[in-house]
């Protein structure tokens, strides 16, 4: 399936109120695994940010002057996101600036355009109840490294959320970037060991062990909200 990670900085917090994206950050996944095949804009708002705004993500006014409009851009921007599912933190803040934004230049909201959003914050807050599950917070407990994080930016943030988001669902340790299909030239070494005479042993879970895999599965289960396979076939 193919998902994206989306993240946006604009300049201020009421869509409805005016403010526009300035930044819009977008990283692809494909079968859980990052492609490299991310999109990254800077915008021109036709406004200056609000002096809160520009705290959280220091992008200047100065520099979003000589930038391309958001209306320049948005067909390029739905090619992209085309039939994806969207993974985004807080995903009604990010979804309502760009409703606002499609709305502007004659386009349908993006539900239109994508088979669905994923809301990261939603998800962290089943999993970790009565915890902050800022996306630096999530970072901390899912031991991403999020070290170059001095100021929010669409484009990292939507990496680290990535990483995230992969942590979350207990997929993989860690996102690696397909390399491709070998080369046709390369040759394959194989070694067959004679394991015969070895006798494997068995070591059974431990009290301990076996709660903390019964508590690994339930969380498993409420996030996935009872889709789980052991379930289904519990079932049946």
């Amino acid at each position: 399936m193919r998902q994206i990670v989306l993240d946006t900085e604009t300049t201020g917090l009421s869509a409805e109120g005016g403010d526009r994206i300035i930044e819009l950050g977008c990283v692809e996944l494909y079968a859980r695994k990052l492609t490299g095949k991310n999109l990254h804009f800077y915008f021109n708002p036709e406004r200056d940010s609000h002096e809160d705004a520009l705290k959280v993500h220091g992008i200047s006014n100065e520099f979003l002057r000589d930038k391309p409009k958001f209306s320049e851009l948005v067909d390029d921007i739905l090619i992209y996101l085309a039939d994806a599912e969207l993974i985004i933190h807080n995903a009604a803040f990010d979804i309502g600036f760009l409703n606002k934004e499609l709305e502007r230049v004659g386009k349908k909201p993006l539900k239109a355009y994508v088979s669905g959003v994923l809301d990261t914050l939603a998800m962290a807050k089943e999993m970790f109840p009565g915890k902050r599950n800022s996306l630096d917070s999530l970072c901390d407990r899912l031991e991403v490294d999020n070290s170059g994080r001095t100021l929010h930016g669409a484009l990292l943030d939507a990496e680290l959320l990535a990483d995230v988001y992969i942590n979350m669902t207990r997929g993989q340790e860690a996102l690696l970037i397909d390399a491709g299909d070998m080369p046709a030239d390369t040759q394959a070494v194989v070694v067959q060991v004679d394991l015969s005479a070895y006798v494997l042993p068995v070591l059974p879970a431990n009290v301990q062990e076996l709660t903390a895999h019964h508590d690994l599965l339930a969380q498993l289960d409420k996030s996935s909200g009872g889709k789980t396979v052991w379930r289904q076939l519990a079932v049946v």
